[in-house]
């Protein structure tokens, strides 16, 4: 793409990678700040981007290798997340680490992500307990860094992890060290059933702890969340609840998923009375908790995903809770704390990270906010001195003029 075409088209969605590639380059040539952005879908998370120009990757789209027997799936990055879901779920298979679908949250449309987005963001959903992360299912990159040169890191198959470390240390960078224009990504086979475990009426450290226990079986529990009374009523399912719901879901062959349930139902039995879910309305559970669905009529309120150490999940919202008026549950066995905050002051910014760092350590990710708030207000958990370094470092050496997304994760960032 020359120079000239692309200073009079904005936003530019180039359809190639050399597209990319050249688009880049002459943004670098130029000093031309670019946003990266897939769909789109997740811009409201974050600073706004401090660049005139948008890369648009929605054209570079489509599912270039799919081999279901070798459990590979090769991507585009604009390729839309719903489609190669589809694609999947049409031969049993499916994207293990559940990633969140933050639209509706976000006051968008659900299923408009692409599968660049989800792994520059790292998404994943109460599935990383069993399965890990988005990063950890990357098998190779084809990217282009912010000095505008092409580059690929490990391969198509699951035994190949030449250059895998990269293509796993760019997950969860936000589009502010490279442009990813391709993917390949490890899949697995879905689960033939499942079925979710419900004991009602405990308080949160009751909860957290029935979770570890349940973490800590031989049940193979693949979702463990906490939601205190009055959030489960925003959950179809579970609509008819008067007080809190603790959760624990176990997939897998139908025989096996029966006799983990009555174990899991023996070991908690002295705890609450138990009830369990099945089928679609188990699936649907954990759908809304993945795609935090207790806090979608509520735009006006500040979303916070904090993690934590989940020994001390309800010791952080009992602190938080101290300084205002919030909710929230839990998912990652207490690990993963969703708050619903005011968006008053610098919503709950400062008390949520006082909170983390009294009770063991951990970050903060402020999710939704008004977009003056997200301008003043630390978005990402700030880093330590020497992370911050080593952040500096890798940043220089892939984006040394800043021309990616300059801003997307704060200053410097």
């Amino acid at each position: 793409m020359a120079g000239p075409a692309f200073q009079q088209e904005d936003p530019t969605r180039p359809a190639t990678a050399e597209e990319v590639r050249s688009v880049v380059a002459w943004a670098v040539g130029e000093e031309r700040p670019l946003e990266i952005v897939g769909s789109g879908a997740k811009r409201a998370i974050g600073p706004p981007v401090t660049a005139r120009h948008v890369v648009e990757l929605s054209r570079l789209s489509g599912i270039t290798l799919y081999e279901p027997e070798e459990l590979v799936l090769s991507a585009l990055a604009g390729t839309p997340l719903a489609e190669i879901e589809a694609t999947l779920a049409d031969a049993g298979q499916e994207l293990a680490f559940e990633p969140i679908d933050y639209g509706p949250l976000l006051g968008a449309a659900a299923g408009g992500g692409t599968l660049g987005g989800l792994v520059a963001t790292n998404l994943s959903g109460p599935r990383r307990i069993k399965a890990g992360a988005a990063r950890d299912h990357v098998l190779g990159v084809e990217a282009v860094s912010g000095r505008g040169e092409a580059f690929k890191s490990g391969g198509r198959v699951v035994k190949n992890v030449t250059g895998y470390d990269l293509g796993r240390g760019l997950s969860g960078s936000w589009g502010t060290l490279a442009v990813f224009t391709a993917l390949s990504l490890k899949v697995l086979s879905r689960s033939e059933t499942g079925a979710t475990l419900v004991l009602p009426g405990l308080d949160d450290a009751r909860a957290i702890r029935a979770l570890a226990a349940a973490l800590g079986s031989s049940a193979d529990v693949s979702g463990a969340a906490h939601l205190p009374a009055g959030l489960a009523q925003q959950i179809a399912p579970l609509a008819g609840a008067d007080g809190s719901l603790t959760l624990v879901r176990v997939e897998g062959f139908a025989p096996s998923v029966k006799a983990r349930i009555e174990a899991l139902s023996a070991l908690l039995k002295d705890v609450a009375p138990v009830e369990v879910i099945e089928g679609d309305a188990s699936v649907a559970i954990w759908r809304a908790v993945r795609d935090v669905r207790p806090f979608w009529t509520t735009p006006e309120q500040a979303v916070w995903r904090v993690s934590v150490t989940p020994s001390e999940g309800p010791a952080v919202v009992s602190a938080v809770a101290g300084g205002g008026d919030i909710r929230a549950f839990y998912d990652w066995g207490g690990g993963l704390i969703w708050i619903e905050h005011p968006s008053e002051g610098d919503a709950g910014a400062s008390t949520i990270r006082q909170a983390i760092a009294a009770n063991g350590g951990g970050h903060a990710t402020l999710i939704r906010a008004p977009v003056a708030l997200r301008s003043d207000v630390l978005v990402f958990q700030p880093e330590a001195d020497g992370l911050q370094a080593l952040t500096r470092r890798i940043k220089a050496q892939f984006d040394p003029t800043g021309i990616l997304n300059p801003g997307r994760m704060g200053a410097g960032r």
